[in-house]
């Protein structure tokens, strides 16, 4: 049953007379305790803050002052009390609440700063259990809902970042906070007992190995507003996680403009697929655009998986996103500032690079410092109308071992990295996906389309594009192979890639029509395997 409310007006200003501080963050507590002092404010706190602010001589009382009672039970037991609760939810202006609070000798309490027990942090350092336990927070949590639901006449702070505001603000209105502001603050405070309640959710679910327990929640920190979102007419902001992983929310940005909402998508899909590729097995390249590879590569150095990425589609390529799965070198660099880039993503770039970068002061450089792991496991979510679509990540990865050969003629070892290759690149083409490879580079891509057949066509004819524009008289796609993303539900899609020259055909099968398209392909004398793995992508 609801709780009525009587209606009582919240004042347009609080004085503030005495705070609460009990903080496990304690950057820049001191010197915010010490403004509060010097404008007349009683302090009160807690076991280690209390102990900080005291040991720069500003004066401090002992939450135990107010409760008269000991923090007990190594401190998991100390503001849980009516002593600090009923000071912190007291209506003043409500009889009946003065009365009890004058009754119980309980003082109100104005202002409170908690920040929680890292909890987040704790659980990524790789803590036990048990450590993980004891470093949920209670009381800080609890201190902070009551504030923030009380902010009628309590101020809650709960981040660092807004002490130098806050005492701004106090100075400029002689000791007193607006109403604007307190409620600002309380929305913020209850945001981040969200997110630490899902994150302590989360974890426990993980723990309990249950990928979809019966709520679910997600939580995430402002990264920045930005300027729009897929279009201008949209808005936007970036979120990031915590999550661990090399990649465009974890990258250090060392030139070029803010990232837009589709840079943003764009990097991420583009340090994705390139991260597929081992740096220790040869230099890989990826041109992203619009979320989908133009072009892929593999080499011996990266200028040459560049160049031979870039021929895929050097068209598409124009104000592209650029993955490298090694250090960009200067002759690489050199190389990608011929043409308009939006953004470069690479684990690391040497200082030559870095120069010849700086001639584009409007090009992105972003540095990860490694590659994501493809095979890690992770959660995916996608949003639709009134809802969330959860999954775990495509981490599948296909290997040599996987491959079930089902053509009287077999794949050459050339045809066979090829379509591996072929088929990682796959895996990040938007369904449906058809992609043509010669020579550990990408000839034809195809995606997106309604019809694995259009797809396949579109993908040959673009590679008919390129020999043109490269001057080159027949297609790279004569002698490639091909890799579709699901099966082949007709042999008509696999005729197509036969038609275009391939000549040998990687896909996962399962289709009621196998042997229908197993039987077109021995008919052409081509190659195929099943890898029994699909990678749909929408």
């Amino acid at each position: 049953m609801a709780i009525a409310s009587k209606n009582i007006p919240a004042p347009e200003w609080v004085s503030v007379r005495r705070a609460l501080l009990s903080v496990s963050d304690k950057s820049g507590l001191t010197g915010f305790a010490d403004a509060l002092h010097g404008m007349g404010v009683e302090l009160v706190s807690t076991g280690g803050t209390a102990k900080t602010i005291a040991s720069s001589e500003i004066p401090v009382k002992d939450v135990s002052d107010l409760t008269r009672f000991p923090e007990i039970m190594d401190g998991r037991v100390k503001t849980l009390h009516p002593g600090v609760h009923g000071g912190l939810l007291g209506i003043r202006d409500d009889k009946d609440h003065q009365q009890s609070m004058e009754e119980n000798d309980i003082l109100p309490i104005d202002l409170v700063v908690v920040n929680l027990y890292p909890f987040r942090e704790t659980i990524a350092a790789g803590a036990g259990f048990a450590d993980a336990i004891e470093n949920i927070d209670i009381g800080g949590p609890a201190m902070v809902r009551a504030s923030a639901k009380n902010h009628a006449y309590v101020t809650i702070v709960t981040d660092p970042e807004d002490y130098a505001r806050l005492i701004e603000h106090l100075q400029e209105n002689d000791g007193k906070i607006g109403i604007g502001l307190r409620r600002e603050l309380a929305a913020k405070a209850f945001a981040l007992t969200a997110s630490y309640d899902s994150a302590v959710s989360n974890w426990f679910s993980g723990e309990l190995e249950q990928p979809f327990p019966k709520s679910f929640s997600a939580s995430a920190e402002l990264s920045e507003i930005l300027r729009y979102g897929e279009n201008p007419h949209q808005q936007a902001a970036f979120y990031k996680t915590g999550e661990k992983r090399y990649g465009v929310t974890t990258a250090r940005q060392i030139q070029g403009k803010a990232l837009s909402y589709n840079n943003i998508n764009d990097t991420d899909a583009a340090f994705e697929l390139v991260s597929e590729f081992d740096p220790s097995e040869g230099a890989a390249v990826a041109i992203i655009k619009h979320a989908n590879p133009c072009g892929v590569a593999v080499a011996g150095d990266l200028t040459t998986a560049y160049e031979r990425a870039f021929a895929c589609d050097t068209v598409s390529a124009f104000g592209g996103i650029i993955a490298l799965n090694r250090e960009l070198d200067g002759q690489s660099a050199g190389e990608i500032v011929k043409i308009f880039t939006e953004v470069i993503i690479a684990p690391s770039a040497s200082e030559d690079a870095k120069e010849i970068l700086a001639a584009k002061p409007n090009l992105r450089l972003l540095l990860t410092d490694g590659l994501a792991d493809p095979a890690e496991p992770g959660r995916f979510i996608k949003s639709v109308s009134g809802g969330y679509l959860v999954q775990s990540r495509d981490n599948g990865v296909v290997s040599a071992d996987n491959l079930k050969m089902v053509t009287k003629r077999q794949p050459s070892q050339q045809e066979l990295a090829d379509m591996l290759f072929a088929f990682r690149v796959a895996k990040h083409v938007k369904s449906n996906a058809i992609v043509y490879v010669k020579d550990g580079a990408t000839v034809g891509v195809g995606a997106g389309q309604m019809s694995r057949v259009d797809s396949a066509r579109i993908a040959a004819r673009k590679a008919v594009d390129a020999a043109k524009t490269n001057g080159v008289d027949i297609p790279a796609t004569k002698g490639s192979v091909v890799a579709s993303d699901a099966f082949f539900p007709f042999a008509d899609g696999l005729l197509s890639a036969v038609e275009a020259g391939a000549t040998a055909v990687i896909q996962p099968g399962g289709s009621v029509r196998d042997q229908e398209v197993i039987d077109a392909a021995d008919e052409a004398g081509i190659a195929m395997v099943f890898t029994g793995m699909r990678h749909f992508r929408h």
